[in-house]
């Protein structure tokens, strides 16, 4: 197919339209499109801020031995690196909407799960719930991807702002749900935040549904006249010191973020000023990615960086000082930040020399992903 032809329609049912992993995107999507993807990620973050805060509480509370509190959330983190691959898969081969609905739909699932669980004291049902939604989580995070794609390396700033921006903007409704969750379930809360990720992810659902199907990106009918494209050939060192900033960052902060939940519990704050500390370290996760989106020079993004890993270094040598709410927040948002600027700079490398096979970018999540994985382990020998 042409670039001047009509769109090729990629859905589900219609095989006959997949187009091979790597094959290469004629032409830019449709302005509109990056609002759906910033509603759907702003959800999707939504509903990340709900279970950030109830795995670890619900994890001491339901876990049979205390070695297994954090069992939920690295169940959470294994489901969102498995997914990873196959949401680049059924983006290539079905589209947008076939691949964020699905992943939605595993959210779904993963918050009636886990409230049916927390209701009935179930510690393993718990656990799957949580790596369905970590299903979800694994979906989600390409997101920031498809806004990138389609529109050129000289207006990646403005897909990392409406998407990112969505994301800062959906935490601070986080804390405010949770409460309201608390006031509705006062007898059961946790159970109510499952029940509102849950619809969080039916807002997620609804959006991927009502994607248009003009919406999915021109694809060039692959040519048998010619070679396939090479999707490794984006396997250079950028893509591998991309992936090592940005997955040492998820590791540091993972095992940070995990343990810190647990400690504030035992130094005597509240539920709703875990929730609310939860809130800003979610809000601080996307925020930065407004100053990054204007910074140009290759060489800035790099420092940027690796200049956010220095910071979640530092700011982890001070994690047995914390005792105060003040203090726990204030230290949850300076690892967001520290894990914003990698996450994003590493984002901006790899899309700023060109579109990249959606299999590779599904490889650089999971490796980030699989670094969280290494963090949650880590956690607990922060809570020993």
């Amino acid at each position: 197919m042409s670039t001047n032809s009509q769109p090729l329609l990629l859905r589900a049912g219609r095989l006959a339209c997949f187009c091979p992993p790597g094959t290469p995107i004629a032409g830019p999507v449709r302005s509109g499109l990056h609002y759906d993807l910033a509603a759907g990620f702003a959800l999707a973050v939504l509903a990340q801020v709900l279970v950030l805060g109830l795995l670890p509480l619900a994890g001491l509370m339901l876990a049979p031995q205390p070695n297994w509190i954090g069992l939920p959330y690295l169940a959470l983190l294994m489901g969102a690196a498995i997914a990873t691959f196959p949401a680049a898969f059924l983006l290539d081969a079905f589209g947008r909407r076939a691949a964020f609905a699905l992943g939605a739909s595993h959210g779904l699932a993963g918050g009636l799960v886990m409230a049916w669980a927390l209701l009935n004291h179930a510690f393993w049902p718990f656990c799957l719930g949580a790596f369905w939604t970590g299903i979800a989580q694994g979906f989600s995070l390409f997101y920031r991807h498809e806004a990138a794609i389609g529109i050129g390396s000289s207006k990646l700033a403005l897909g990392a702002l409406q998407v990112f921006g969505a994301g800062a903007l959906a935490g601070l409704a986080g804390p405010f749900i949770a409460e309201t969750a608390a006031r509705l379930m006062p007898y059961t809360p946790y159970i109510g935040l499952a029940l509102m990720a849950a619809g969080a992810q039916i807002g997620v659902l609804t959006l991927a549904s009502r994607m248009a199907k003009q919406d999915e990106p021109i694809r060039d009918e692959p040519n048998p006249d010619q070679p396939a494209p090479d999707i490794w050939q984006g396997l250079d060192r950028r893509f591998w010191g991309a992936s090592l900033m940005a997955g040492l960052a998820w590791m540091t902060m993972t095992a940070l973020m995990v343990a810190t939940p647990n400690a504030m519990i035992q130094c005597g704050i509240a539920v709703s000023g875990v929730m609310a500390a939860m809130g800003w370290h979610v809000i601080a996760m996307y925020v930065p990615a407004f100053a990054l989106g204007l910074i140009g020079p290759i060489q800035a993004r790099w420092l940027t960086g690796w200049g956010g890993l220095a910071v979640l270094l530092l700011a982890g040598a001070l994690w047995r000082n914390l005792n105060y709410l003040s203090d726990f927040t204030v230290f949850l948002i300076v690892i967001a930040l520290g894990w914003s600027l990698a996450t994003s700079a590493a984002t901006a490398l790899l899309h700023e020399r060109g579109r990249l096979p959606r299999l590779l970018l599904g490889l650089h999540d999971f490796l980030l992903f699989a670094a969280a994985v290494l963090g949650a382990l880590a956690a607990g020998l922060l809570n020993g």
